[in-house]
C-alpha cells in the first residue's frame, strides 16, 4: 500500500448566517454572514493535508468562479485535487447554513447534485487510488451505488473504510454498509437515524447508547459528536465520553469533520484508536471557536496543546 489517505465526496461553497439582534419570521433580520469553503470530504481532506497527511480528493464541482476558488483554496492546502471532476455547465454545490445567536445550527440547506456525476464508472478507472490507499473515507453525499462500489472495493483491497453521513436526511445510506466501517462518526441527529430511533435533545448517555447500538451492528469504532457538548465514543476495548473545551462558541460548523480527520490522522500514524479519538475532541474544540470551516493554521502541535487529558 502507499501512504496515502484516499476521501470521496462533497465540495460545496458554505453560505453561513448569524442573527445580530435575534430571528424575527417573514422579514430580513440583520445578520452576520459569511462564505467559505466546505463539504463534509472536502473539509476533512484539507484537515488531513494540514496535519501533514497525504490525501487525496475526488469529488466534483462545477465550471464556475466558486468551483476554481475552492479547487485552488484545497490545493494551496496541500490536497491532491487531480481527480476532482470539474462539470460543464453546472454550478458548484452549496450549503446554506442559518445559525443561532450562540453560533448553534438552527436549520440548513444543502445541494449536493454535483456530486451524481461521482458514478461507479468514474472511479473504476481509478481503481488503482483504492488499491494503494492506505485508509478510504466517503461521505453520505455519493449516490447509492457509488457507496457500494467502495465498500465492496475497500474489502477487496482490505483497506479501513470510514463513513461521515454529512446529515441526518442523508443518513439512512450508510445503514446497509454499517458492519463494513472501521469508524462512523455522527452528530446525535444523524446518530439517531442510523439507529432508527428518536431524537429528544442532548442526552449524553443516550448518544452513548447508541454508540454502542451501531458497535453492534458492526462497526468498529463509533464517535458520537455532541456539538458544544464534547463527544462520546465506543471502540473495540473502550468506552468514554470527553468534556468540550473551548472558551468561547463562535461557529459549529465543521466540528464533525475536524473530528474525523484528527481521528483518521492519529490512527494511521499508529495512535491508539482512544489518543486518535482525543485528537479528535481537540480539533472540534479549536474548529468551535473560529468563523472558519476548517482552522486556517491547523497542526498536529495545536493538536496536542488542546487535549484533553
Amino acid at each position: 500500500m502507499d501512504s496515502h489517505i484516499l476521501v470521496i465526496g462533497a465540495t460545496l461553497l458554505d453560505m453561513k448566517g448569524k442573527p445580530l439582534a435575534g430571528l424575527e419570521p417573514g422579514t430580513s433580520n440583520p445578520a452576520a454572514l459569511r462564505f467559505t469553503r466546505g463539504g463534509t470530504a472536502r473539509n476533512v481532506a484539507e484537515n488531513l493535508a494540514r496535519l501533514g497527511a497525504d490525501v487525496i480528493l475526488i469529488s466534483a464541482i462545477g465550471d464556475d468562479f466558486v468551483g476554481q476558488q475552492m479547487l485552488r483554496h484545497t490545493a494551496e492546502a496541500g490536497v491532491n485535487v487531480e481527480h476532482v471532476l470539474t462539470l460543464p455547465g453546472r454550478s458548484t454545490g452549496a450549503y446554506m447554513a442559518l445559525l443561532e445567536d450562540d453560533g448553534s445550527l438552527a436549520v440548513a440547506m444543502d445541494d449536493v447534485r454535483a456530486m451524481e456525476a461521482i458514478t461507479v464508472e468514474y472511479l473504476e478507472v481509478r481503481r488503482e487510488l483504492f488499491a494503494r490507499a492506505q485508509l478510504i473515507m466517503m461521505d453520505g453525499s455519493l449516490l447509492p451505488e457509488t457507496m457500494a462500489w467502495i465498500v465492496k472495493t475497500a474489502q477487496e483491497y482490505g483497506v479501513p473504510l470510514c463513513a461521515d453521513p454529512s446529515s441526518a436526511r442523508l443518513a439512512h445510506k450508510l445503514r446497509p454498509y454499517l458492519p463494513h466501517l472501521f469508524l462512523v462518526v455522527p452528530n446525535e441527529v444523524e446518530a439517531a437515524e442510523l439507529c432508527l430511533c428518536d431524537f429528544d435533545g442532548y442526552d449524553p448517555d443516550a448518544s452513548l447508547e447508541m454508540a454502542r447500538h451501531l458497535v453492534r451492528m458492526g462497526v468498529a469504532n463509533v464517535v458520537v459528536t455532541l456539538s458544544d457538548f464534547g463527544l462520546d465514543y465506543v471502540t473495540e476495548d473502550s468506552t468514554g465520553y470527553i468534556p468540550p473545551s473551548y472558551s468561547e462558541k463562535v461557529d459549529s460548523t465543521g466540528t464533525g469533520d475536524a473530528v474525523t480527520a484528527a481521528i483518521i490522522f492519529g490512527y494511521v500514524n499508529g495512535l491508539p484508536m482512544p489518543e486518535a479519538i482525543r485528537l479528535g475532541a481537540a480539533a472540534a474544540s479549536l474548529t468551535l471557536q473560529t468563523n472558519e470551516t476548517v482552522v486556517p493554521d491547523l497542526s498536529l502541535d495545536m493538536l496536542y496543546e488542546h487535549l484533553i487529558v
